[in-house]
């Protein structure tokens, strides 16, 4: 038999933030849990929510535990028993710890230990499902990590999110006897705060509990809220003639913070549009979350659309409530406009350098110094004119101190690309100083421009080199200098241009910009590119993860050359012969672990048909080989390698390579390094796993 499970968790209002990671993480957490009391189902787990609860609901779990029957191994014999066969403290433990008589325990020998254990079978009648659904929704509730979490009443209770209201826990239609934070379990729900705040009688029938929500105005699931805030919005679109500009991150915060959502469309006064788009956007985005509308051309309006969390009597009320509170900040935003005008991007600038980068580290301006040296460094190795790079660097950080994105931080660098249009710099420079933020976080978009590109990393090589020197290294899940998000953008970078820029180039130059300030030594720099090479093993993870081991193995420094050796590998690895093929390449290497030779073999020296006949075959490939190679055509590198296959076997079949006589001993080996050095040009092929 089974039966449907309902848990319902009544609030108050939760962040959308916490809401979001809570929905995502206790379905996880509620299969642990069952699979752990031996609980399994026939259905499906679904978890929703809305900021005023949230509800689990487990479809067809069974209604009673089955028996267990298990073989558990206990300490050694030797252990148990004393020298007279009698139980010694430990088999009494055991056995009192399984449940099982002392008379019960018997010796048996385990598969990859040393002597015999002591073995007892253990027996654990099932219980029903209801006796453990208290004691399985208690571990999961109170176990919930969250970003903040607080205390109420006489603080005794467990802390959550926020104060539990009301409790669902119905099992069939059985109501499971729960009591949480001093709340009791029943089947009562509680519909809209306002417009249906009574309790009504719910049961475990998910489509039946949804409906009843619905028709008491909440709207349970957030995927069915976002749909129903984008026809809002759609309709909002008709009535005004405008278009509202897409923003798939604010539907969603915005979902997680009502249960029924209406639209509602408002104006502000024409004359902010004076003020550049993008503050007049996020003024409206960040503190109000109120949609931008334009025009058909895509110009912004003087309309938003906003989405209330109730059915109004008046849309035009609430619609004049929040063009007030808009008003308010749009006024404020215009007047810090104007006052940023009245300063140049060089003034602000030189009030970076009182500004703290890291106590350690020094001021901003600093900062902007050294990578402004780093920037007309590597200028000319790109191609990109140095009198831009160092310019754009010079004013990359300078909106920080100005009054707009002091006030509206998401800001930085869109400000200083209109400031310095407005100042008569290069459009070049402009554009880089907004770009070199990019990427801001993964699956973001890369700067479009050289320049743009330039100025990101020698900024991120200076944070990464700079935090690392004063001890801010990332561990565990601790990382509070961004260095991890600042390393996989660098790389991000790197790849998507496809500059040969060397990481250890980068880490010795920021280094030395550095000294005086901090100092890097060079463990520390290897401690720094093992942390980027960590970082692109990540990023590559579209390849078989041995195949880029491989790769990485043979050299990372240069970003873009190793993803296209690992992407080479990849490509072996999906011939017919690529295991045999594989092996013959780690043989060679295997046998010349531990051992070098610079030299080349000696012809003269050959004793055996089949070293000839490998030599033969590699000078005859060696040459399309290292052509492929300076290509950086790892791939045909490969394909051409591969005709070594025969002869390497015929040689490692025939040929013993360590012979006592030390002439052809060392002969051999430096045949096979010879050709072990083409291999690794590509990959460590010992890495491979075949």
């Amino acid at each position: 038999m089974a039966n449907n499970f309902l848990l319902e968790i009544g609030t108050e209002e939760i962040p959308a933030g916490p809401l979001t990671s809570a929905i995502e993480s206790l379905g996880p957490s509620m299969d642990r849990a069952l699979s752990a009391h031996r609980l399994s189902y026939q259905g499906e787990i679904k978890v929703v929510g809305t900021p005023r609860r949230l509800t689990v609901f487990v479809g067809n779990l069974i209604d009673s535990q089955p028996d267990l029957r298990e073989r558990v191994v206990g300490p050694p014999a030797r252990v148990a028993f004393d020298h007279s066969g009698a139980p010694t403290k430990a088999a009494q433990g055991f056995a009192r710890k399984n449940g099982v008589e002392l008379s019960s325990l018997r010796r048996e020998s385990i598969e990859g230990r040393d002597g015999d254990y002591v073995v007892c079978t253990r027996a654990e009648a099932g219980r029903p499902t209801e006796e453990l659904l208290g004691e399985i929704v208690t571990t999961v509730v109170t176990t919930m990590a969250w970003p903040k979490s607080m205390r109420w009443g006489d603080g005794r209770h467990f802390a959550f999110v926020r104060p539990i209201q009301w409790l669902v826990c119905l099992f069939g239609e059985k109501v499971i006897d729960l009591t949480l934070a001093g709340v009791n379990s029943s089947d009562r729900s509680r519909g809209h705060r306002f417009l249906h705040p009574d309790p009504f009688v719910v049961s475990a029938d998910f489509d039946s509990y949804s409906q009843a929500l619905k028709e008491r105005f909440v709207v349970v699931d957030p995927a069915t809220r976002r749909q129903l805030i984008t026809t809002e919005l759609c309709r909002l679109e008709r009535e005004s003639n405008a278009v509202v500009r897409q923003d798939d991150e604010l539907v969603a915060e915005v979902a997680n913070l009502l249960e029924y959502p209406v639209g509602i469309i408002g104006n502000f006064d024409p004359h902010y549009l004076e003020v550049p788009a993008p503050i007049i956007v996020s003024a409206m985005r960040g503190h109000q979350r109120y949609f931008a509308m334009e025009d058909s051309k895509g110009n912004l309006t003087n309309k938003f659309a906003t989405i209330a969390g109730t059915v109004t009597r008046d849309k035009q009320v609430v619609a004049r409530g929040n063009e007030r509170v808009l008003a308010a900040r749009l006024a404020d935003a215009k007047f810090f406009f104007d006052e940023d005008r009245k300063t140049s991007l060089d003034d602000f600038g030189e009030r970076l350098h009182g500004v703290v980068f890291h106590k350690k580290l020094s001021t901003v301006g600093a900062k902007v110094n050294r990578i402004a040296n780093l920037a007309g460094r590597f200028a000319a190795h790109l191609n990109i004119d140095e009198a831009l790079a160092k310019r754009a660097t010079q004013l990359c950080k300078a909106d920080l101190v100005s009054k707009v994105v002091y006030e509206f931080p998401d800001l930085q660098g869109v400000m200083g690309r209109h400031y310095a249009i407005a100042a008569g710099e290069p459009e070049a420079v402009a554009v880089a100083i907004e770009e070199h933020y990019l990427p801001r976080g993964a699956g973001d978009t890369l700067p479009e421009t050289d320049l743009g590109a330039l100025v990101g990393i020698v900024d991120r090589i200076d944070t990464v080199v700079g935090g690392f020197a004063v001890g801010l290294a990332p561990s565990g899940s601790a990382d509070q200098f961004g260095l991890r998000r600042a390393g996989l953008g660098l790389l991000d970078i790197l790849l998507d241009r496809g500059w040969n820029l060397s990481l250890s180039n980068l880490i010795d130059s920021a280094a030395t910009e550095l000294e005086g300030v901090a100092e890097v030594s060079q463990p520390l720099r290897q401690e720094i590119l093992e942390f980027f090479r960590t970082r692109l093993l990540g990023l590559l993870d579209d390849y078989p993860r041995d195949c880029v081991e491989a790769a990485l193995a043979a050299g990372y420094t240069v970003v873009p050359d190793a993803k296209a050796r690992a992407q080479a590998v990849a490509k072996l690895r999906t011939r017919a012969d690529f295991e045999p093929l594989a092996s013959a390449f780690k043989r060679v290497a295997n046998i010349l672990k531990g051992t070098s030779s610079a030299s080349e073999p000696l012809v003269e020296r050959f004793v055996s048909d089949d070293e000839r006949l490998l030599w033969t075959a590699f000078s005859d490939i060696r040459g399309r080989i290292s052509e492929h190679l300076s290509d950086g055509d790892y791939e045909n590198a490969l394909v051409v390698l591969a005709e070594l296959k025969a002869p390497v076997d015929r040689f490692f079949t025939n040929v013993l390579v360590n012979v006592e006589d030390l002439d052809i001993r060392d002969n051999r080996l430096a045949l096979l390094s010879s050709i072990n050095a083409t291999f690794t040009r590509i990959a460590d092929f010992r890495q491979l796993a075949v």
